[in-house]
């Protein structure tokens, strides 16, 4: 399948929190259409963290967008001149105190829940045997709450539609098919 030319790109970014883009692009049939917009938010890194007393580590926290209180992995967009792994390892840190070594991470793959109109994707990680060793450093619009489960819970929660955010889902599901000895 061709891809779509990019005819023209102007940033109409209403702050720097939020990059839009307004792209003129050519289909492949030769339509012109200039109105699209996206959204070149960057990659985000994400880690299933386990803890050596095989504990799921979780985040609880409201997220504005959506309005409500969620449960999620810990998770950030890829840092500047970070690696996506070192990203996902800085986040893994602030979020939940646990600091771990780029070894400990397993990669599970990358996922795009809204291609049409962002570049987001998030990369996901397995990262076990971990401990508390360092201390929450959060931003200011964060406010985490921790929840250490069960792995057998964490999969009956998101049956239960408690775990819901699609990349988290996603990966801890990945996690569950390709390493299921770890959720008995």
């Amino acid at each position: 399948m061709s891809k779509w030319k990019v005819l023209n790109e102007k940033d109409v970014s209403p702050s720097s929190w939020f990059p839009i883009l307004l792209h003129t692009v050519e289909l492949p049939d030769g339509t012109i259409v200039d109105d699209f917009f996206i959204s070149p938010l960057g990659d985000v890194g994400m880690v299933l963290p386990i803890t050596t007393g095989n504990k799921v580590v979780l985040v609880s926290q409201y997220k504005h967008g959506l309005g409500e209180t969620v449960i999620e992995l810990p998770a950030g967009f890829q840092q500047k001149d970070k690696s996506i792994e070192d990203s996902a390892l800085a986040e893994l840190e602030e979020e939940t105190g646990i600091r771990a070594q780029a070894d400990q991470l397993i990669p599970l793959g990358k996922i795009s829940s809204i291609p049409t109109k962002c570049n987001l994707s998030t990369y996901g990680f397995l990262a076990k045997d971990l401990t508390f060793n360092s201390k929450q450093n959060l931003e200011i619009t964060e406010n985490i709450e921790l929840l250490l489960l069960e792995p057998k819970q964490v999969i009956q929660m998101i049956k239960d539609g408690n775990i819901w955010i699609g990349d988290s889902v996603s990966f801890i599901m990945k996690a569950y098919l390709l390493f299921p000895d770890l959720f008995v």
